[in-house]
């Protein structure tokens, strides 16, 4: 029997209509698929001029990735990447968002937008356990630059492990055009083991409570952006980062060595700041920072809380290639030796007694001293070096082969493209004031440590090399 429908259940589509202000707005704007990128890479910008509805499509997924050179952790992501991939859309446009996560995952997961203005930013309504999909809408109300991230309990554990990413909201006329634009979000990774550690490394809770990071880190891994993986660009272009920070607990003091941004948007927003040396960057902040590159060259990216750029993995690099321009620099013109005033006269007290290393153990020990006080802040604790930066000592084939090329660095300097364990680096490393018991010591110190061959360079051996 046909059932005829009753006055009451004629109203019932109107009245949906009337009172989902969602589908009613949605019902006139043209529907489009959201296009998300991987870090570092940036979307196109929206050419368009009125809104839209746009549907975004994220995963979550737990993998196993490189943390470091031989050292593997278990990141939990957005996208299959940390940080998440890239969402740019305009303001006042209308988002469907459809979070999956993968069926191989073993915790729930959800996502606060930053950029939305509802309960949770949307983690309430996110909440997906693994083999699901969860959708919500919300309207892009207020443009700028928002993190997004995980708020499943325990959140600062989820963040921790690599769940954020960005999702850019454009103003309505848009941001002017620049010639590259990149992404970069800062992390700080909490381990069982120490920096550098070798193994597949657990995430340490008392570690993370604690606020003592092991790693801090651009997209998700030391070396990210470095090498082969920098940006790149061109005398001459202007680039705009997208900066952001994920934590989930240190600030960044967020620099570019030998750059002044000509223009930072405050924490993301409207507010807009020019001829910024280092801009602050909070715990769940952004910030968007455009600069002219004038000259070629490898620029450093860095938090300058420095210590985690050279001895944790905040850095990142972006090369610039083009001609150079001497009016605005010229790199070192000249040399000279400094003797100020009565210096030739000084003498020493020389009444002081001189310890020195009586056998290869007492050597490889002051060699140490030597190492910590002079070498460690570029090669670093357990002699990795830095990816791209400064080349390891740490099972080093160009030491190994030939200890005496050490000695040389050390006495007189040491610049131009070298290659160490079939990685090219090209840099430059100032001569250093020691003396060649010193040097020796280091030297023995260096061969005996991290893998290296052993062996031992004498006061003698260095002192022949001065000639």
């Amino acid at each position: 029997m046909k059932i005829q429908p009753s006055k009451h259940t004629l109203w019932l589509p109107l009245l949906a209509i009337l009172f989902s202000g969602n589908l009613l707005a949605a019902s006139n704007l043209k529907t489009e698929q959201a296009i998300l990128t991987p870090p570092p890479m940036v979307p196109p910008a929206i050419n368009r001029d009125h809104s839209a509805k746009v549907v975004i499509n994220l995963e979550t997924r737990e993998q196993v990735g490189r943390i470091a050179d031989g050292v593997e952790y278990v990141f939990w992501s957005f996208g299959e990447t940390v940080p998440g991939s890239f969402i740019r859309v305009r303001e006042g446009d209308e988002i469907e968002f459809n979070l999956s996560n993968h069926p191989s995952s073993k915790m729930p997961h959800n996502i606060d937008l930053h950029a939305v203005t509802g309960p949770g930013g949307g983690a309430e309504s996110s909440f997906t356990a693994p083999g699901h999909t969860s959708t919500f809408n919300f309207k892009a109300l207020n443009p700028g630059l928002y993190i997004y991230h995980c708020a499943t309990a325990p959140v600062g554990m989820h963040i921790a492990n690599g769940m954020y990413g960005l999702i850019l909201v454009e103003p309505k006329e848009g941001l002017a055009p620049v010639d590259r634009e990149y992404y970069l979000v800062q992390g700080d990774f909490y381990t069982k083991g120490e920096f550098g550690e070798a193994g597949l490394q657990p995430f340490d809770m008392a570690k993370a409570i604690d606020e003592d990071a092991d790693y801090v880190v651009f997209n998700g891994s030391v070396g990210s952006t470095t090498d082969e993986n920098s940006l790149t660009a061109k005398v001459g272009e202007t680039v705009r980062l997208y900066i952001g920070n994920g934590g989930p607990n240190l600030v960044s003091s967020f620099h570019v060595i030998g750059e002044i941004f000509d223009t930072v948007y405050v924490e993301g927003g409207s507010l807009k700041n020019h001829n910024v040396q280092t801009t602050l960057i909070p715990a769940g902040g952004a910030a968007i920072v455009e600069f002219k590159v004038e000259v070629p060259g490898t620029f450093i990216l860095v938090d300058h809380s420095i210590f985690r750029a050279f001895n944790k993995g905040a850095l990142a690099m972006l090369k610039v290639e083009g001609p150079d321009d001497h009016s605005i620099f010229t790199g070192k013109t000249a040399e000279n030796v400094y003797l100020p005033e009565g210096s030739a006269i000084q003498s020493l007290d020389n009444t002081f007694t001189k310890i020195t290393a009586n056998n290869k153990d007492e050597q490889i020990r002051f060699g140490q001293r030597v190492y910590e006080a002079n070498c460690m802040a570029c090669h670093q604790a357990n002699g990795e070096g830095i990816p791209g930066a400064f080349p390891p000592l740490a099972k080093s084939d160009y030491l190994n082969n030939n200890p005496l090329l050490g000695v040389n660095a050390i006495i007189k300097g040491l610049s131009g493209p070298i290659k160490v364990n079939n990685v090219n680096y090209n840099g430059v490393m100032p001569a250093m004031n020691l003396n060649d018991e010193d040097i020796a010591n280091v030297i023995t110190f260096v061969l005996n440590n991290w893998d290296n061959a052993g062996g031992k360079v004498s006061a003698e051996q260095v002192a022949k090399q001065r000639k």
